[in-house]
């Protein structure tokens, strides 16, 4: 009974219905106070992430977000195919913002279908240069820039906010860019 109890717990992590017992004990990001929708808006850089299926062969990923008639955002994800002069490939989604009370917690659905969390738990709340997003499981991890580059101390900086997080840094994976 054991053994099938432990089975089950373990597809059900798999298929992320359940956290690993880990980041259950980490408990949830602590996300930023605030975050204006408007000021988010634009083009956002991604400069380091954890390497997940849907974008492992991607280099060169941007993220834009405009506003819509209806306040939602749309999302167009973008990159090349394994290297910067490779296939370019981009994916939409529609994000937003469920609870007023809690602006940093957004969701986004891709293809009308998946939803996830996109968590804001780090932000250059000046000027909204760069900024930190990911989800309670700790799965999923982006440091995300205006600019294709950032410098050395704002990359530690940025690892240390999302290490303070209980984000293990070891499986981090830096984006090679360009400008576009």
């Amino acid at each position: 009974m054991k053994m099938k109890l432990l089975r089950l717990y373990a597809l059900a992590v798999m298929a992320g219905g359940i956290m690993p017992l880990s980041a259950q004990s980490r408990g949830p990001l602590r996300l930023v106070p605030s975050l204006d929708a408007n000021r988010y808006l634009g083009r956002w850089f991604e400069i380091a992430r954890y390497r997940h299926g849907f974008e492992k062969t991607l280099v060169g990923v941007t993220a834009e977000y405009s506003l819509r008639p209806d306040g939602r955002i749309d999302v167009l994800n973008s990159g090349f195919r394994k290297t910067l002069d490779g296939k370019y490939a981009s994916v939409k989604a529609i994000a937003w913002i469920p609870d007023a009370s809690r602006p940093s917690a957004l969701k986004v659905r891709f293809f009308g279908l998946f939803g996830a969390d996109y968590l804001v738990f780090g932000l250059d709340d000046v000027n909204y240069q760069w900024a930190l997003v990911g989800d309670d499981s700790r799965r999923y991890l982006w440091f995300l820039a205006r600019t294709p580059e950032i410098s050395p101390e704002l990359f530690a900086r940025m690892k240390e906010i999302a290490s303070s997080q209980g984000y293990d840094l070891s499986g981090l994976y830096e984006v090679p860019q360009k400008a576009r």
